[in-house]
Protein backbone atom coordinates (compact mmCIF):
# COMPACT_ATOMS: atom_id res chain seq x y z
CA UNK A 1 0.00 0.00 0.00
CA UNK A 2 1.45 3.32 -1.02
CA UNK A 3 2.25 6.07 1.18
CA UNK A 4 -0.50 8.32 -0.63
CA UNK A 5 -2.98 5.96 -0.29
CA UNK A 6 -2.29 5.32 3.27
CA UNK A 7 -2.50 9.10 3.75
CA UNK A 8 -5.85 9.56 2.18
CA UNK A 9 -7.58 6.44 3.94
CA UNK A 10 -6.53 8.29 7.22
CA UNK A 11 -7.33 11.51 6.28
CA UNK A 12 -10.78 9.59 5.23
CA UNK A 13 -11.16 7.75 8.02
CA UNK A 14 -10.68 10.41 10.79
CA UNK A 15 -13.18 12.89 8.14
CA UNK A 16 -15.51 9.99 8.24
CA UNK A 17 -16.02 9.96 12.37
CA UNK A 18 -16.22 13.58 12.61
CA UNK A 19 -19.19 13.60 10.29
CA UNK A 20 -20.56 10.36 11.34
CA UNK A 21 -20.39 12.09 15.35
CA UNK A 22 -21.28 15.10 14.18
CA UNK A 23 -24.64 13.97 12.32
CA UNK A 24 -25.63 11.24 14.99
CA UNK A 25 -25.32 14.03 17.52
CA UNK A 26 -27.77 16.17 15.61
CA UNK A 27 -30.66 12.69 14.54
CA UNK A 28 -30.43 12.59 18.65
CA UNK A 29 -30.26 16.19 19.64
CA UNK A 30 -33.24 16.74 17.22
CA UNK A 31 -35.09 12.89 18.47
CA UNK A 32 -34.88 14.41 21.74
CA UNK A 33 -35.81 18.06 21.20
CA UNK A 34 -38.85 17.06 18.74
CA UNK A 35 -39.75 14.50 21.41
CA UNK A 36 -39.84 16.43 24.55
CA UNK A 37 -41.87 19.53 22.39
CA UNK A 38 -44.46 16.41 22.32
CA UNK A 39 -44.35 15.46 25.89
CA UNK A 40 -44.42 19.14 26.83
CA UNK A 41 -47.62 19.87 24.84
CA UNK A 42 -49.29 16.50 26.24
CA UNK A 43 -48.59 17.75 29.92
CA UNK A 44 -49.98 21.40 28.99
CA UNK A 45 -53.02 19.95 27.42
CA UNK A 46 -53.45 17.61 30.52
CA UNK A 47 -53.27 20.54 32.51
CA UNK A 48 -55.62 22.49 30.59
CA UNK A 49 -58.08 19.36 31.15
CA UNK A 50 -57.54 19.46 34.68
CA UNK A 51 -58.60 23.13 34.80
CA UNK A 52 -61.59 22.98 32.92
CA UNK A 53 -62.60 20.16 34.72
CA UNK A 54 -61.87 21.50 38.60
CA UNK A 55 -63.78 25.27 37.22
CA UNK A 56 -66.67 23.90 34.94
CA UNK A 57 -70.28 23.95 37.39
CA UNK A 58 -71.75 20.22 37.41
CA UNK A 59 -74.79 19.77 34.68
CA UNK A 60 -77.68 18.52 35.76
CA UNK A 61 -78.32 14.84 34.72
CA UNK A 62 -80.24 14.30 31.65
CA UNK A 63 -82.80 12.10 31.49
CA UNK A 64 -81.99 11.62 27.90
CA UNK A 65 -79.12 10.18 28.45
CA UNK A 66 -79.84 7.50 30.84
CA UNK A 67 -77.19 7.97 33.14
CA UNK A 68 -77.22 6.01 35.82
CA UNK A 69 -76.26 6.35 39.68
CA UNK A 70 -72.87 7.73 40.72
CA UNK A 71 -72.61 4.38 42.53
CA UNK A 72 -73.39 2.13 39.73
CA UNK A 73 -70.66 1.66 36.51
CA UNK A 74 -71.94 2.85 33.39
CA UNK A 75 -73.00 0.88 30.64
CA UNK A 76 -71.06 2.80 27.96
CA UNK A 77 -68.02 5.30 28.39
CA UNK A 78 -69.31 9.00 28.71
CA UNK A 79 -68.59 11.87 26.46
CA UNK A 80 -67.08 14.37 27.79
CA UNK A 81 -67.74 17.88 27.38
CA UNK A 82 -65.40 20.88 27.78
CA UNK A 83 -66.43 24.62 28.16
CA UNK A 84 -65.87 26.67 25.37
CA UNK A 85 -63.19 29.42 27.42
CA UNK A 86 -60.77 25.90 27.70
CA UNK A 87 -58.53 24.76 25.24
CA UNK A 88 -59.73 22.53 22.80
CA UNK A 89 -59.80 18.75 23.43
CA UNK A 90 -58.02 16.40 21.07
CA UNK A 91 -57.18 12.79 21.56
CA UNK A 92 -57.94 12.41 25.25
CA UNK A 93 -60.27 9.98 27.55
CA UNK A 94 -60.42 9.21 31.31
CA UNK A 95 -60.53 6.22 33.05
CA UNK A 96 -61.50 5.01 36.51
CA UNK A 97 -58.39 4.04 38.43
CA UNK A 98 -59.00 0.36 38.20
CA UNK A 99 -58.54 1.17 34.29
CA UNK A 100 -61.67 1.18 33.08
CA UNK A 101 -62.84 3.88 30.46
CA UNK A 102 -64.90 7.10 31.63
CA UNK A 103 -65.07 9.11 28.75
CA UNK A 104 -63.53 10.67 25.71
CA UNK A 105 -63.23 13.50 23.08
CA UNK A 106 -65.67 12.83 20.52
CA UNK A 107 -62.80 13.45 18.10
CA UNK A 108 -61.78 9.60 19.64
CA UNK A 109 -65.38 8.62 17.63
CA UNK A 110 -65.47 4.92 19.56
CA UNK A 111 -61.51 4.63 18.95
CA UNK A 112 -59.75 3.81 22.66
CA UNK A 113 -56.59 5.09 23.96
CA UNK A 114 -54.88 2.08 24.70
CA UNK A 115 -52.86 1.47 28.65
CA UNK A 116 -50.25 -1.09 28.57
CA UNK A 117 -50.41 -3.26 32.36
CA UNK A 118 -47.07 -2.28 33.22
CA UNK A 119 -48.36 1.49 32.41
CA UNK A 120 -51.59 0.96 34.73
CA UNK A 121 -49.49 0.17 37.55
CA UNK A 122 -47.34 2.70 37.16
CA UNK A 123 -50.20 5.46 37.24
CA UNK A 124 -52.00 3.72 40.12
CA UNK A 125 -48.58 3.86 41.86
CA UNK A 126 -49.11 7.96 41.16
CA UNK A 127 -46.23 8.35 38.02
CA UNK A 128 -46.80 9.32 34.92
CA UNK A 129 -46.24 7.49 31.79
CA UNK A 130 -45.47 7.59 28.45
CA UNK A 131 -45.95 4.76 25.66
CA UNK A 132 -46.37 5.10 22.08
CA UNK A 133 -49.24 2.77 20.48
CA UNK A 134 -50.84 2.63 16.85
CA UNK A 135 -54.49 3.21 16.74
CA UNK A 136 -56.22 3.52 14.35
CA UNK A 137 -53.37 3.12 11.78
CA UNK A 138 -51.53 6.23 13.43
CA UNK A 139 -48.86 5.94 15.49
CA UNK A 140 -49.79 8.21 18.70
CA UNK A 141 -47.62 9.01 21.93
CA UNK A 142 -49.80 9.33 24.98
CA UNK A 143 -49.54 10.45 28.24
CA UNK A 144 -50.97 9.07 31.22
CA UNK A 145 -51.21 10.88 34.19
CA UNK A 146 -53.52 10.21 37.86
CA UNK A 147 -56.01 13.30 39.07
CA UNK A 148 -57.88 13.05 41.86
CA UNK A 149 -60.88 14.97 41.19
CA UNK A 150 -63.02 17.90 43.85
CA UNK A 151 -65.28 14.62 45.33
CA UNK A 152 -61.81 12.61 45.97
CA UNK A 153 -62.67 10.31 42.83
CA UNK A 154 -58.69 9.26 41.49
CA UNK A 155 -59.10 9.63 37.66
CA UNK A 156 -56.31 8.54 35.03
CA UNK A 157 -56.16 11.15 32.01
CA UNK A 158 -55.02 10.11 28.92
CA UNK A 159 -53.90 12.56 26.29
CA UNK A 160 -52.35 11.58 22.74
CA UNK A 161 -50.34 13.14 20.28
CA UNK A 162 -50.35 11.79 16.58
CA UNK A 163 -46.92 11.41 16.01
CA UNK A 164 -46.58 9.98 11.82
CA UNK A 165 -45.43 13.93 10.49
CA UNK A 166 -42.59 14.19 13.22
CA UNK A 167 -41.46 10.34 12.42
CA UNK A 168 -41.40 11.56 9.07
CA UNK A 169 -39.64 14.73 9.36
CA UNK A 170 -36.55 12.31 11.60
CA UNK A 171 -36.49 9.56 8.76
CA UNK A 172 -35.85 12.56 6.30
CA UNK A 173 -33.59 14.21 8.29
CA UNK A 174 -31.67 10.97 9.08
CA UNK A 175 -31.74 10.05 5.21
CA UNK A 176 -30.62 13.43 4.77
CA UNK A 177 -27.28 13.07 6.97
CA UNK A 178 -27.02 9.45 5.85
CA UNK A 179 -26.76 10.71 1.84
CA UNK A 180 -24.96 13.88 3.29
CA UNK A 181 -22.39 12.31 4.85
CA UNK A 182 -21.77 9.44 1.89
CA UNK A 183 -20.93 12.36 -0.40
CA UNK A 184 -18.94 14.27 1.98
CA UNK A 185 -17.00 11.39 2.51
CA UNK A 186 -16.64 10.38 -1.30
CA UNK A 187 -15.58 13.49 -1.57
CA UNK A 188 -12.86 14.00 0.77
CA UNK A 189 -11.49 11.03 -0.67
CA UNK A 190 -11.27 12.20 -3.81
CA UNK A 191 -9.79 15.51 -2.19
CA UNK A 192 -7.42 13.47 0.20
CA UNK A 193 -6.31 11.28 -2.80
CA UNK A 194 -5.69 14.99 -5.22
CA UNK A 195 -4.16 16.26 -1.86
CA UNK A 196 -1.63 13.57 -0.69
CA UNK A 197 -0.78 13.57 -4.64
CA UNK A 198 0.57 17.11 -4.56
CA UNK A 199 1.84 16.70 -0.88
CA UNK A 200 4.01 14.03 -2.14
CA UNK A 201 4.94 15.05 -5.62
CA UNK A 202 8.04 16.53 -4.74
CA UNK A 203 9.27 13.29 -3.03
CA UNK A 204 8.00 11.76 -6.05
CA UNK A 205 10.44 13.77 -8.11
CA UNK A 206 13.36 12.87 -5.28
CA UNK A 207 12.81 9.07 -5.91
CA UNK A 208 12.86 9.81 -9.89
CA UNK A 209 16.17 12.06 -9.13
CA UNK A 210 17.84 9.32 -6.82
CA UNK A 211 16.96 7.10 -9.53
CA UNK A 212 18.66 8.83 -12.27
CA UNK A 213 21.46 9.65 -10.63
CA UNK A 214 21.80 5.68 -9.74
CA UNK A 215 21.40 4.75 -13.71
CA UNK A 216 23.66 7.47 -14.78
CA UNK A 217 26.07 7.78 -11.77
CA UNK A 218 25.56 11.71 -12.61
CA UNK A 219 26.12 13.16 -8.76
CA UNK A 220 26.28 16.73 -10.56
CA UNK A 221 21.83 16.16 -10.40
CA UNK A 222 20.02 18.18 -8.29
CA UNK A 223 16.18 17.87 -6.81
CA UNK A 224 14.11 21.34 -7.96
CA UNK A 225 11.98 22.11 -5.58
CA UNK A 226 9.80 25.57 -5.43
CA UNK A 227 7.49 24.98 -2.95
CA UNK A 228 7.04 26.20 0.66
CA UNK A 229 9.90 26.01 3.43
CA UNK A 230 8.12 22.66 5.40
CA UNK A 231 9.35 19.63 6.10
CA UNK A 232 8.93 18.64 2.36
CA UNK A 233 11.17 21.34 1.56
CA UNK A 234 14.20 20.66 4.48
CA UNK A 235 14.16 17.13 2.68
CA UNK A 236 15.00 18.45 -0.87
CA UNK A 237 17.55 20.59 0.77
CA UNK A 238 18.83 17.80 2.85
CA UNK A 239 18.66 15.44 -0.28
CA UNK A 240 20.52 17.91 -2.42
CA UNK A 241 23.68 18.56 0.30
CA UNK A 242 23.79 14.76 0.50
CA UNK A 243 23.80 14.73 -3.36
CA UNK A 244 26.64 17.53 -3.21
CA UNK A 245 28.35 15.54 -0.49
CA UNK A 246 28.48 12.38 -2.09
CA UNK A 247 29.70 14.18 -5.82
CA UNK A 248 32.50 15.46 -3.45
CA UNK A 249 33.39 12.23 -1.88
CA UNK A 250 32.88 10.48 -5.38
CA UNK A 251 36.03 12.79 -6.97
CA UNK A 252 37.59 12.31 -3.71
CA UNK A 253 37.49 8.80 -4.45
CA UNK A 254 38.17 8.63 -8.35
CA UNK A 255 41.13 10.78 -7.67
CA UNK A 256 42.34 8.41 -4.61
CA UNK A 257 41.96 5.46 -7.18
CA UNK A 258 43.58 7.42 -10.34
CA UNK A 259 46.59 8.75 -7.25
CA UNK A 260 46.78 4.91 -6.39
CA UNK A 261 46.83 3.85 -10.02
CA UNK A 262 49.76 6.00 -10.63
CA UNK A 263 51.24 5.40 -7.39
CA UNK A 264 51.18 1.52 -8.05
CA UNK A 265 52.90 2.50 -11.80
CA UNK A 266 55.00 4.66 -10.70
CA UNK A 267 56.55 2.37 -8.01
CA UNK A 268 56.34 -0.77 -10.18
CA UNK A 269 58.85 1.96 -12.75
CA UNK A 270 60.83 3.03 -9.74
CA UNK A 271 61.80 -0.88 -8.77
CA UNK A 272 62.13 -2.08 -11.82
CA UNK A 273 65.06 0.29 -12.31
CA UNK A 274 67.20 -0.98 -10.22
CA UNK A 275 66.05 -4.64 -10.16
CA UNK A 276 66.99 -4.45 -13.76
CA UNK A 277 70.66 -3.39 -12.90
CA UNK A 278 70.87 -5.83 -9.87
CA UNK A 279 69.61 -8.82 -12.15
CA UNK A 280 72.07 -7.96 -15.11
CA UNK A 281 74.81 -7.20 -12.55
CA UNK A 282 74.52 -10.82 -11.36
CA UNK A 283 74.16 -12.52 -15.10
CA UNK A 284 77.42 -10.61 -15.36
CA UNK A 285 79.13 -12.52 -11.97
CA UNK A 286 77.98 -15.58 -13.83
CA UNK A 287 79.65 -15.07 -16.86
CA UNK A 288 82.33 -18.19 -17.61
CA UNK A 289 84.77 -17.43 -18.14
CA UNK A 290 84.67 -15.12 -15.13
CA UNK A 291 85.04 -11.72 -15.70
CA UNK A 292 88.71 -10.03 -14.43
CA UNK A 293 88.82 -8.52 -10.84
CA UNK A 294 88.32 -4.45 -11.64
CA UNK A 295 85.46 -5.41 -13.52
CA UNK A 296 84.03 -7.58 -11.00
CA UNK A 297 84.73 -5.08 -7.76
CA UNK A 298 83.01 -2.49 -10.00
CA UNK A 299 80.10 -4.61 -10.57
CA UNK A 300 79.34 -5.73 -6.79
CA UNK A 301 79.50 -1.90 -5.64
CA UNK A 302 77.25 -0.94 -8.58
CA UNK A 303 75.12 -4.00 -7.10
CA UNK A 304 75.71 -2.27 -3.80
CA UNK A 305 74.55 0.74 -4.27
CA UNK A 306 71.37 -0.34 -6.53
CA UNK A 307 70.27 -2.33 -3.58
CA UNK A 308 70.64 0.13 -1.09
CA UNK A 309 68.88 2.48 -3.45
CA UNK A 310 65.91 -0.33 -3.25
CA UNK A 311 66.10 0.05 0.38
CA UNK A 312 65.41 3.84 0.68
CA UNK A 313 62.81 3.50 -1.70
CA UNK A 314 61.36 0.27 0.12
CA UNK A 315 61.31 2.55 3.10
CA UNK A 316 60.07 5.19 2.09
CA UNK A 317 56.87 3.51 0.39
CA UNK A 318 56.28 1.88 3.79
CA UNK A 319 56.47 5.36 5.46
CA UNK A 320 53.70 6.68 2.95
CA UNK A 321 51.80 3.39 3.82
CA UNK A 322 51.73 3.84 7.52
CA UNK A 323 50.55 7.59 7.11
CA UNK A 324 47.61 6.44 4.25
CA UNK A 325 46.35 4.18 6.66
CA UNK A 326 46.36 6.69 9.27
CA UNK A 327 48.93 5.56 11.76
CA UNK A 328 49.02 7.12 14.92
CA UNK A 329 51.94 9.83 15.47
CA UNK A 330 53.68 10.38 19.18
CA UNK A 331 52.23 13.70 21.06
CA UNK A 332 55.12 14.19 23.14
CA UNK A 333 56.71 17.69 23.52
CA UNK A 334 59.97 17.68 21.39
CA UNK A 335 62.87 20.11 23.14
CA UNK A 336 63.69 22.10 19.50
CA UNK A 337 67.50 22.88 19.65
CA UNK A 338 68.82 19.37 20.25
CA UNK A 339 66.40 17.77 17.30
CA UNK A 340 68.05 20.78 15.05
CA UNK A 341 71.81 19.64 16.31
CA UNK A 342 71.09 15.98 15.66
CA UNK A 343 70.01 16.67 12.22
CA UNK A 344 72.40 18.49 11.00
CA UNK A 345 75.23 16.21 12.48
CA UNK A 346 73.74 13.52 10.57
CA UNK A 347 73.10 15.65 7.23
CA UNK A 348 77.01 16.76 7.64
CA UNK A 349 78.35 12.99 7.74
CA UNK A 350 75.88 12.49 4.58
CA UNK A 351 77.51 15.38 2.77
CA UNK A 352 80.46 17.07 4.37
CA UNK A 353 81.48 18.81 1.38
CA UNK A 354 78.40 20.84 1.69
CA UNK A 355 78.09 23.07 4.86
CA UNK A 356 75.36 23.27 6.57
CA UNK A 357 74.14 26.86 8.98
CA UNK A 358 72.14 25.56 11.77
CA UNK A 359 70.52 27.81 13.94
CA UNK A 360 67.76 27.01 16.77
CA UNK A 361 66.95 29.42 19.99
CA UNK A 362 66.93 27.38 23.16
CA UNK A 363 64.17 26.14 25.90
CA UNK A 364 61.39 25.79 23.21
CA UNK A 365 59.05 22.69 23.06
CA UNK A 366 56.89 21.82 19.82
CA UNK A 367 54.23 18.54 20.50
CA UNK A 368 54.67 15.96 18.22
CA UNK A 369 56.78 12.65 17.16
CA UNK A 370 60.65 13.24 17.61
CA UNK A 371 61.86 10.21 15.01
CA UNK A 372 58.69 11.92 12.51
CA UNK A 373 60.49 15.43 12.73
CA UNK A 374 63.45 14.48 12.53
CA UNK A 375 62.36 12.59 9.39
CA UNK A 376 60.87 15.18 8.23
CA UNK A 377 63.79 17.93 8.21
CA UNK A 378 66.46 15.21 7.26
CA UNK A 379 64.53 14.78 3.73
CA UNK A 380 64.05 18.84 3.75
CA UNK A 381 68.07 19.44 4.09
CA UNK A 382 69.02 15.70 2.13
CA UNK A 383 66.57 17.98 -0.53
CA UNK A 384 68.55 21.03 -0.83
CA UNK A 385 71.86 19.29 -0.60
CA UNK A 386 71.22 17.44 -3.79
CA UNK A 387 69.69 21.18 -5.50
CA UNK A 388 72.72 23.20 -4.14
CA UNK A 389 75.89 23.42 -5.69
CA UNK A 390 79.45 22.70 -3.85
CA UNK A 391 80.48 25.71 -2.44
CA UNK A 392 77.21 27.13 -1.42
CA UNK A 393 75.95 26.80 2.10
CA UNK A 394 72.72 25.13 3.28
CA UNK A 395 70.73 26.96 6.31
CA UNK A 396 68.14 25.19 7.95
CA UNK A 397 66.90 27.78 10.90
CA UNK A 398 63.90 28.01 13.35
CA UNK A 399 61.61 31.13 14.76
CA UNK A 400 58.86 31.24 16.81
CA UNK A 401 55.25 33.53 16.57
CA UNK A 402 53.42 33.92 19.32
CA UNK A 403 51.33 30.24 18.98
CA UNK A 404 53.87 28.77 16.11
CA UNK A 405 56.91 27.43 15.52
CA UNK A 406 58.68 27.50 12.04
CA UNK A 407 61.22 25.55 10.74
CA UNK A 408 62.92 26.82 7.30
CA UNK A 409 65.16 24.84 5.05
CA UNK A 410 66.81 27.08 2.57
CA UNK A 411 68.93 26.09 -0.29
CA UNK A 412 70.97 27.67 -2.98
CA UNK A 413 69.95 25.47 -5.99
CA UNK A 414 68.48 26.64 -9.30
CA UNK A 415 65.24 26.87 -7.95
CA UNK A 416 61.75 25.79 -8.70
CA UNK A 417 60.01 26.62 -12.05
CA UNK A 418 56.65 28.08 -11.48
CA UNK A 419 54.34 25.11 -13.36
CA UNK A 420 55.98 22.96 -10.58
CA UNK A 421 55.48 24.38 -7.77
CA UNK A 422 51.99 23.13 -7.51
CA UNK A 423 53.21 19.52 -8.10
CA UNK A 424 56.22 19.40 -5.94
CA UNK A 425 54.46 17.39 -2.66
CA UNK A 426 52.67 14.99 -5.17
CA UNK A 427 54.28 11.33 -5.11
CA UNK A 428 56.89 10.33 -7.76
CA UNK A 429 56.61 13.64 -9.23
CA UNK A 430 60.09 15.27 -10.35
CA UNK A 431 60.83 18.55 -11.50
CA UNK A 432 62.81 18.22 -14.75
CA UNK A 433 65.63 19.81 -12.87
CA UNK A 434 66.00 17.17 -10.33
CA UNK A 435 65.39 14.32 -12.42
CA UNK A 436 69.50 13.51 -13.05
CA UNK A 437 68.82 13.24 -8.98
CA UNK A 438 69.17 10.04 -6.90
CA UNK A 439 65.51 10.33 -5.66
CA UNK A 440 62.58 8.74 -6.43
CA UNK A 441 60.19 11.72 -5.61
CA UNK A 442 58.57 10.40 -2.66
CA UNK A 443 60.64 12.68 0.11
CA UNK A 444 58.56 15.64 -0.07
CA UNK A 445 55.47 13.27 -0.13
CA UNK A 446 56.25 11.54 3.03
CA UNK A 447 56.98 15.20 4.40
CA UNK A 448 53.54 16.95 3.87
CA UNK A 449 52.06 12.98 5.39
CA UNK A 450 54.03 13.30 8.50
CA UNK A 451 53.62 17.14 8.99
CA UNK A 452 50.03 16.85 8.28
CA UNK A 453 49.18 14.55 10.42
CA UNK A 454 50.79 16.71 13.49
CA UNK A 455 48.59 19.46 12.89
CA UNK A 456 51.19 21.48 11.02
CA UNK A 457 51.85 22.42 7.59
CA UNK A 458 54.67 22.56 5.16
CA UNK A 459 54.76 25.37 2.30
CA UNK A 460 57.69 25.98 -0.53
CA UNK A 461 58.86 29.42 -2.02
CA UNK A 462 60.77 29.44 -4.71
CA UNK A 463 61.69 31.12 -8.00
CA UNK A 464 64.01 30.13 -10.92
CA UNK A 465 67.88 31.10 -9.80
CA UNK A 466 67.27 31.75 -6.47
CA UNK A 467 66.82 28.88 -4.67
CA UNK A 468 63.80 27.41 -2.59
CA UNK A 469 62.36 27.82 1.08
CA UNK A 470 60.62 24.95 2.46
CA UNK A 471 58.60 26.14 5.64
CA UNK A 472 57.30 23.71 8.01
CA UNK A 473 54.79 25.22 10.79
CA UNK A 474 53.91 23.37 13.82
CA UNK A 475 51.84 24.66 17.10
CA UNK A 476 54.07 25.59 20.11
CA UNK A 477 54.11 23.81 22.89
Amino acid sequence: MSIRLRLTLLYTAILALTVIAFSSILYVTQTRATYQSIRTNLIGQTAGLIRATEHAPVPPPDPSQNVPDAGAPPDKPIVMGLPSDTLPGRWTQTRRIDGTVMGRTPDLSGVTLPLSDKGLAAVQGGSAWYETAQVDNEPLLIYSQPHTSRDGTTLIIQVAFPIAQPQQSLNALRLVLILGSTLVILAAFALGWVLAGAALRPIQRITQTAQAIGAERNFGRRVEYRGPADEVGELAVTFNGMLAELESGYRQLEEALHSQRRFVADASHELRTPLTTVRGNIELLRREPPIDAGERAEIVADTTEEVDRLIRLVNQLLALARADAGQALRDDPVPVQPLIEDVCRQARLLTPRTAIQCDAPADILVPGDRDALKQVLLILVDNALVHTPAGTPVALTVSTTDAQVVFSVRDGGPGIAPEVLPHIFERFYRGQASRTGRGAGLGLSIAKELIEAQDGTIAVESAPGKGAVFTVILPLG
